[in-house]
């Protein structure tokens, strides 16, 4: 008879898998060891085969036949996940309420106007909105604070999560007009950096913990979140990169200037929808995740930005001599 392993097995054959000893997937699983090293035991004698390696290792080492199981069991173990989501999407129609986590690189027009619309459309809709920087946006999502989020800093992939690209956005450093790198008539150097204070956000999901992106300065100021860094800017106390939606009406009134900085990467990233694969969003959610893919698919990129601000430069006469 062939082997017929049942979806607890196979639960906990994944949680000893990922969490790395029985004793942890004991706890994560509010069991007895003694009931999860005998599950797994049962579903061996069914297979006719080991799955983990227990002799001469402190912690249980998946075999070549465990490891191939652990794919074949996260697969059906989704599908059981899609199946319950499915359920739940038939069963319920058009939610209370919405939460949703946006990142601060979403352009706040897309988001001004996505809200704007939604209001209209759900008018019986509560919404619970949550603006986040980084890795956060995913963690609120993860815990289920959120349904759905839209943002970028997927640092780390996740099968409980399901993203999808829906749009782009981009950094640029930037400084005051009268901060002393916005002086330097040529392109700047990583020695004209070093020392002057560098604006640097901290990251409060702690996804990005003993990672730094773009810091170039040997002196930083770290703050909690992106508006402030925008406002200390703004007065002249440091130099940093900036989301360009954020700092466009800026650059177009003169209150910032964009530095000539080659080596701060200032490349493309994707932003992206996350929901989790248990918890589908439902219509008024749903409607909003389309929502913002059609607007990000409309913001400029890179060049066309580019392309904006020197127009704008060249549109502005050279002062008159006296």
């Amino acid at each position: 008879m062939l082997p017929n392993p049942t979806l607890d097995q196979l639960q906990v054959f994944l949680t000893v898998a990922e969490t790395g000893s029985f004793s942890a997937a004991s706890r994560t699983l509010n069991r007895a060891q003694s009931v999860v090293s005998y599950t797994i035991a049962n579903l061996e004698a069914q297979l006719e085969m080991p799955l983990f390696e227990r002799f001469g290792a402190r912690q249980p080492k998946l075999t070549e036949a465990g490891k191939a199981m652990l794919e074949d069991a996260r697969r059906i173990l989704g599908d059981l996940q899609v199946m319950r989501a499915r359920v739940k999407s038939l069963k319920e129609g058009l939610e209370a309420e919405v939460s949703v986590a946006i990142s601060v690189m979403v352009p706040s027009r897309a988001v001004v106007d996505v809200l704007h619309e939604f209001r209209e459309r759900f008018p019986t809709v509560s919404l619970n909105l949550n603006v986040g920087e980084l890795g956060m946006v995913m963690d609120l999502v993860l815990s289920g604070k959120a349904t759905i989020g839209i943002g970028g800093a997927v640092l780390k992939q996740d099968d409980a999560i399901i993203t999808e690209r829906i749009g782009h956005s981009f950094m640029l450093p930037v400084a005051a007009p009268n901060h002393p790198l916005a002086q330097i008539s040529r392109p700047l150097t990583l020695g004209d950096v070093r020392e002057e204070v560098q604006l640097v956000v901290t990251d409060a999901s702690g996804r990005t913990k003993g990672r730094d992106f773009n810091v170039l300065s040997y002196k930083t100021w770290r703050v909690s979140d992106i508006a402030t860094k925008h406002q200390l800017i703004k007065a002249g106390l440091g130099w940093g990169g900036l989301p360009a939606p954020i700092m466009h009406d800026d650059l177009r009134s003169g209150a910032l200037v964009h530095l000539d900085l080659d080596a701060y990467e200032q490349g493309e990233y994707a932003i992206y929808s996350m929901r989790q694969l248990a918890n589908p969003p439902g219509p008024a959610a749903s409607w909003m995740i389309d929502a913002f893919r059609t607007r990000l698919s409309h913001c400029p990129n890179q060049a066309d930005f580019h392309a904006e601000m020197a127009e704008l430069r060249d549109a502005i006469p050279p002062l008159a001599a006296e």
